[in-house]
């Protein structure tokens, strides 16, 4: 929002880590609320939106209709099997959470990545990116998050040990770059991911390949064409991703207790050719499937509540914006 001028009012930001983190998450909820609540009473806001708890309790509080646009499916992450429950209304892509919240869950054809990722909001150009990396060599990403989330307790990622393998598996041919999301061992900085961030989706469409425990990268990456191998505890439990791996085969999903098929599928794929050429044909379904996400959701917001009642009475009336 910095970079491109748009003025906004920033919380101020809780910190939490590994230990306690449901105590921690829920203290910041509270916080969160009371700061969130003493602000729209002067701004006195027409809808709340967004993907935080924060804006289903103090939405109830307030009086003000809370529109969640979020992906994670509860079985994930539990927590949002109370908070979803005081939200107005969910717009959530068709595969996630199927056939729970009722008439307040508005499902649509895409999802979250989609709405700043689809062709017609996003187009990769290699001349942002030719002068900080050499694009004649095929390069990777490798991202590693911090995992420090209310439902990200007992949850493991991607560690040293497996960064270190890939690194071996694909030095010899491949650039590497590794986006961590915390602190990082030194020894990493020659690979560190060091450039503007808001070049980030033109490096993923790029690559040849990501390799993560964030689930949202690697959606991005599967929805730019770009293969993607995802490694945590989070693999089989969230609807979108389940879609991009098992329908699509844009994605590999693998478990913390898989490393060796994992580490045999990096191989795989660092070993073929033609790789990108193959995942952009494979891309051309999805396009087809999905609708234009931000145009929907503009829509949606823009008529709203009257497009609440569309949605309800004809599902179908977002075929519109394919």
């Amino acid at each position: 929002m910095d970079n491109d001028g748009i003025l906004y009012h920033k919380f101020n930001p809780h910190n939490r880590g590994k230990k306690g983190i449901i105590i921690s998450s829920l203290l910041g909820l509270v916080k969160k609320s009371i700061e969130l609540k003493n602000f729209i009473k002067k701004k006195k806001p027409d809808l709340l939106i967004g993907t935080d708890w924060a804006i289903t309790t103090v939405g109830k509080i307030s009086g003000i209709p809370s529109l969640v646009f979020n992906e994670d499916d509860t079985i994930a992450t539990p927590e949002n099997k109370l908070f979803y429950r005081l939200a107005d209304t969910l717009v959530m892509p068709d595969c996630c959470d199927q056939g729970l919240w009722g008439q307040k869950r508005i499902p649509y054809a895409g999802y979250h990545e989609l709405a700043y990722l689809h062709p017609a909001r996003f187009q990769f150009n290699p001349k942002l990116i030719v002068k900080l990396i050499d694009l004649d060599k095929p390069y990777i990403i490798i991202r590693l998050v911090k995992l420090t989330a209310s439902h990200d307790l007992g949850k493991r990622g991607l560690g040293y040990e497996l960064l270190d393998e890939i690194i071996r598996l694909a030095e010899n041919d491949h650039q590497i770059l590794v986006s961590f999301e915390g602190d990082y061992d030194p020894k990493y900085e020659r690979f560190r991911f060091k450039f503007d961030p808001t070049l980030m989706h033109y490096f993923l469409a790029g690559a040849k390949m990501v390799i993560g425990d964030s689930q949202t990268m690697i959606a991005e990456a599967a929805v730019l064409g770009t293969p993607a191998i995802r490694f945590n505890d989070f693999v089989g439990k969230l609807g979108y991703l389940n879609e991009l791996e098992l329908k699509y085969s844009l994605a590999f999903g693998f478990s913390t207790k898989e490393k060796e098929r994992f580490l045999t599928k990096v191989d795989d794929l660092l070993m073929s050719e033609n790789l990108k050429n193959i995942w952009l044909k494979k891309i051309i379904k999805l396009y087809e499937d999905k609708i234009n996400v931000s145009d929907f959701f503009l829509w949606f917001l823009e008529n709203y509540p009257h497009s609440l009642e569309i949605m309800k009475d004809n599902p179908d009336y977002q075929l519109k914006f394919r």
